[in-house]
């Protein structure tokens, strides 16, 4: 019986698809799988039962990676669940950004007991009046999942979008419309834009990286959007470029005490993925990632380890073994058989930075004996046999 804990309430649509050899538990202790959304795991103890966590989102900075690829422990998230509702948000910040609608339903509140309200709109909405985003330049910068629906639904919404992502992966970029016009360098984005959206993972390379010496290229008035993460904007900046009038607006879905009430700071409740559709396919998308590696050993969308697929194992035996990224590990592996006479049938290995992970087919059970020289072998830090 595979024992389950989940963190956080975790959609039914999800859940239902474990079969009757999952049981869900109420504590991590003697766990293999744990499910999660926004609990912070970094001060929890991980057992040594613990072979996989799924984020059921994106964003895994509330997980301990390093610690868990050190355990042997696969990291999981769920990449473009919840993308559409993301991006329906954005065009919704979009549009929060160019027509002082918030200024004009606030006064609409404040005035509801007016019996001449209906007389005063016609004299007050010029105070709210702004400008309509179609002809205008958005900048696009990470065309992810997220950033791809951005771009492709800005164009038909009527604007020239620019986009920048050098690291763009295949499938985003069959995804994007050819109207998209991709950019090379990202300040360009900066000196071109009137609006830019950011959607790209925090990285130290990226920590900040909205900052007063990027906010200097940019035109007066820009309109700046975050809905992915809060650490990607320097907020004291922000603020200075606010009052200056070199940004106009900005929208963000990470409100904090710097940010939270200032002018031309509209701050949402990180609203971002919180739709009944995007819970929902994160929950089916993460569970049927663990479900593929607790019966298969098979890594999808793993942020600490290698994508690594062997497919369903039809000999008698499957190992899956966590290991770091050092020479000779494979030539020790087959030894370990080897000497057993066991026959390897097929084998997979792949690698990612310090980290590697293997699947080896094989012809007989593997017993005790066998996976405790696995565990000894030096680099090793979990051994798993699915038989």
């Amino acid at each position: 019986m595979t024992k389950v804990n989940c963190l956080n309430p975790i959609a039914s649509c999800g859940l239902d698809l474990f079969s009757d050899n999952y049981e869900i538990v109420d504590s991590m202790d003697n766990a293999d799988a744990v499910l999660v959304r926004s609990a912070a795991m970094h001060d929890l103890e991980l057992p040594e039962s613990l072979a996989a966590i799924a984020r059921a989102g994106a964003g895994v900075n509330n997980i301990p990676l390093d610690k868990c690829a050190e355990k042997g422990i696969v990291v999981f998230n769920t990449p473009g669940a919840n993308a559409n509702g993301v991006k329906e948000i954005v065009v919704a910040g979009l549009l929060l950004a160019s027509r002082d609608l918030m200024g004009g339903y606030n006064w609409v509140k404040e005035n509801a007991a007016d019996p001449d309200i209906a007389k005063k709109v016609e004299k007050q909405k010029k105070q709210y009046a702004g400008n309509e985003i179609q002809g205008k330049k958005l900048g696009v910068i990470g065309l992810g999942a997220i950033g791809a629906k951005v771009a492709n639904i800005a164009f038909r919404l009527g604007m020239e979008v620019y986009g920048y992502d050098p690291y763009v992966s295949v499938d985003a970029a069959w995804s994007l419309s050819r109207h998209i016009k991709h950019i090379t360098n990202v300040e360009d984005i900066y000196k071109e834009c009137d609006y830019i959206t950011i959607h790209v993972p925090a990285l130290p390379s990226t920590k900040g990286m909205l900052n007063k010496e990027a906010f200097a290229m940019m035109k007066d008035g820009v309109r700046i959007l975050n809905f992915a993460r809060d650490t990607l904007v320097n907020d004291e900046d922000m603020i200075e470029a606010l009052a200056s009038g070199k940004v106009a607006k900005y929208v963000t879905d990470f409100p904090n005490p710097t940010v939270a009430g200032v002018d031309n700071v509209i701050t949402l409740p990180h609203l971002g993925a919180s739709t009944e559709e995007s819970e929902d396919n994160c929950a089916v998308m993460a569970v049927k990632q663990i479900v593929d590696f607790m019966e298969n050993g098979n890594i999808k969308n793993s942020v600490n380890y290698p994508a690594c697929d062997a497919g369903v194992c039809e000999t008698a035996a499957r190992v899956a073994i966590c290991h770091k990224n050092i020479p000779d590990m494979l030539t020790r592996f087959t030894g370990v058989f080897s000497k057993k006479s066991i026959n390897i049938a097929n084998m997979v290995s792949k690698s990612k930075g310090d980290w590697a992970y293997t699947i080896l087919d094989v012809d007989m059970d593997v017993d005790d004996a066998s996976k405790t020289a696995l565990e000894a072998v030096e680099g090793v830090v979990k051994v798993r046999v699915i038989q």
